[in-house]
């Protein structure tokens, strides 16, 4: 919602977070996979666990013993006494982990808000109460990619079914019930290729001085985790579906050369159903078409143990990598937004008021947010003709009177500002505060539901958006 000397309430570009295919040479469409991408690792390794029940009754089988009985199903898959160097064929070393709280612990209780899945309270406690681990370390070579990973994924569901076991995957740092391991791991899994997104998880969070997000668990198919640095909160959403979708691209065999363009094409998936799916989810005026640049990711403490690429957006313009990030946002998901011309009326003044005696209690809760939650705050910006354009601003720095942050609106008559943009405003002049949780809650915007019955117009012969798709120069 657009407001000229008024007030402007962004419409915040919705993306879901969908497991999606990608841009690929082979035919439009087309559900056979091409050959493995030369990006792949020559040799794959990758680590699942089964954290065993503490009471030996209830599980059926020792667990080298399921573990055998498991390899029946899977004659391409061997028992090796170690795990190779460079495996010429699908190997599997098993071992048993002895009192696991002194060197395989797992997750606590918080960790598993997070990175448990369809864990009860029962499986909860026995995971706390387990004391042994069975170990799978698999590896094969770059050409048994989709076999190997497959042919993993099922011996673990079977041991863990016959164990009463609980999954632990190595890469993505999450526990799975057997149900789970499932639902999130084998039953997307209909093309010979997986869905990426169901065999990776993304991490978001405030990386000190700003917001990053980093994707778990590429290792598996041989291929770099991938970042984002310097992300706006408000954008979280459209970046966890553009890592998804690189991802994916990788995982089909689109080269990632760090010497030109990596062009995304929504239109050339080829899975027809997530395609359609994700452009239904798309805004208008978007193009479905991104030019990234690839470029070696920075290791920080925590990242996964894995190559790394940074997805950068230096083709798009802008006056800095967030005004960059926002224009690639809005040419591949799509843009909307209105704009409103409307009168400071009591109720509209009141209301402003009454957010204005929010804004103390917030300024000291704004160091205590967790992840997910971040504060918006409503300002003035001055036009051309000497009127305010009012405009969300994601709170980055709040020292004393001044705020610094992101502009969360493309202005519609504020020149030389970007939606993306780093802004500084003050205290005294903010007129509202959107503030929001992890769980998708909201709170404030008093001002925007009262606008929302005041009459929309559009300033005659202002501009529409107009969405930028760069050169990608793409070898």
């Amino acid at each position: 919602m657009h407001c000229m000397d008024d007030y402007r309430r962004a419409l915040t570009l919705t993306a879901v977070l969908l497991p999606l295919a990608l841009y690929s040479c082979t035919e439009k469409g087309s559900n056979t996979a091409p050959p493995p991408s030369t990006d792949m690792s020559p040799f794959i390794r990758f680590e699942y666990a089964v954290y065993l029940p503490s009471d030996a009754s209830v599980a059926q089988l020792q667990p080298m013993d399921s573990v055998r009985a498991s390899l029946r199903n899977h004659p391409s898959l061997r028992l090796a006494v170690s795990l190779p160097k460079e495996p010429q064929d699908m190997v599997v070393y098993a071992h048993v982990y002895q009192n696991v709280k002194n060197g395989y612990a797992p997750p606590g209780p918080e960790s598993l808000q997070y990175s448990g899945h369809g864990l009860g309270r029962q499986q909860m406690e026995a995971l706390h109460k387990s004391t042994r681990a069975l170990i799978l370390d698999f590896a094969h070579p770059r050409k048994d990619v989709w076999a190997g990973l497959r042919s993993a994924t099922q011996v673990v569901d079977d041991i863990a079914r016959t164990t009463n076991g609980l999954v632990w995957d190595e890469e993505t740092r999450e526990v799975f019930t057997p149900d789970a391991w499932n639902d999130r791991r084998l039953a997307p899994w209909t093309n010979e290729i997986p869905r990426i997104s169901s065999e990776t998880i993304i991490h978001m969070y405030d990386a000190g001085h700003s917001q990053r997000a980093i994707s778990l668990g590429m290792a598996k198919m041989g291929l770099p985790d991938l970042v984002v640095e310097d992300l706006a909160q408000h954008s979280q959403g459209e970046i966890g579906n553009l890592i998804n979708l690189v991802s994916q691209a990788l995982a089909e065999g689109q080269a990632a050369r760090k010497t030109c363009g990596f062009r995304l094409a929504l239109s050339e998936i080829r899975d027809a159903g997530i395609r359609e799916e994700m452009m239904k989810a798309l805004k208008p005026n978007s193009t479905g078409v991104a030019c990234l640049t690839l470029l070696p990711g920075k290791w920080e403490d925590g990242d996964p143990h894995n190559r790394l690429v940074q997805l950068a957006f230096d083709k798009y313009p802008g006056p800095d990598l967030h005004a960059r990030q926002e224009a690639m946002i809005d040419s591949f998901f799509g843009f909307a937004d209105s704009v409103h011309y409307v009168k400071h009326d009591d109720a509209l003044l009141a209301a402003s008021a009454e957010a204005r005696q929010q804004l103390p209690a917030l300024h000291k809760a704004l160091e205590a947010f967790q992840p997910g939650e971040y504060l918006e705050v409503k300002a003035p910006f001055r036009t051309e003709s000497g009127g305010n354009e009012w405009m969300w601003v994601e709170v980055r720095r709040w020292e004393g009177n001044r705020i610094s942050g992101l502009l969360d609106n493309e202005p519609e008559a504020v020149p030389g500002l970007h939606a993306g943009q780093e802004v500084e405003v003050r205290q005294e002049d903010i007129f509202d505060y959107l503030h929001k949780f992890p769980d998708k809650r909201t709170e404030g915007n008093k001002t925007g539901m009262i606008m929302k019955n005041m009459q929309e117009t559009k300033k005659p012969g202002t501009p529409d958006f107009k969405p930028i798709v760069p050169p990608c120069n793409v070898n």
